[in-house]
């Protein structure tokens, strides 16, 4: 379980798992139906770590968002239509919970006022207020508003 946890002067921010995870996904989505793709092509691509890849692909590949292919024309592949999965869905199978804070997503934490705390009520707000955006975006979403960019800049 991994949560925020924020120095003083830092900002709220992902692992490069989380990151860089998105990154390959969507890449991956780019491609959808146009069968594998090497992890050398996603890392070019992305400009990404293809060591590093191959760590996050075995995850996404248990938790059943990726089929692999063995051979020369071989690599990854979503499992689901891009439409079928989201933000939230990969960045916890790669971060695990998304919380500022341990109290709101860890059962064993012990705080001896956490049942008059109201910066707990706070830190769940905020928890749910980014499990609702994550939720809410899909890998499609993320290829529209990829779209959007592209023909923005042809204008």
């Amino acid at each position: 379980m991994k949560h925020l946890g924020l120095k003083r002067g830092e900002i709220m921010r992902l692992s490069t798992r989380g990151r860089y995870g998105l990154k390959a996904m969507f890449q991956l989505a780019l491609h959808y139906g146009q069968g594998p793709i090497s992890i050398k092509q996603i890392a070019l691509e992305q400009e990404l770590s293809e060591n590093y890849l191959e760590q996050l692909f075995s995850t996404l590949r248990k938790e059943g968002f990726l089929h692999s292919v063995r051979g020369a024309q071989g690599g990854y592949m979503l499992s689901k239509e891009p439409s079928q999965i989201t933000v939230g869905q990969i960045l916890r199978a790669l971060e695990g919970n998304i919380a500022p804070h341990d109290c709101v997503v860890d059962e064993e934490f012990e705080c001896s006022k956490e049942d008059r705390c109201v910066t707990k009520h706070v830190w769940m707000r905020i928890k749910n207020s980014i499990d609702e955006v994550i939720d809410s975006i899909t890998l499609q979403d993320m290829l529209e508003d990829s779209k959007k960019i592209f023909e923005q800049e042809d204008e």
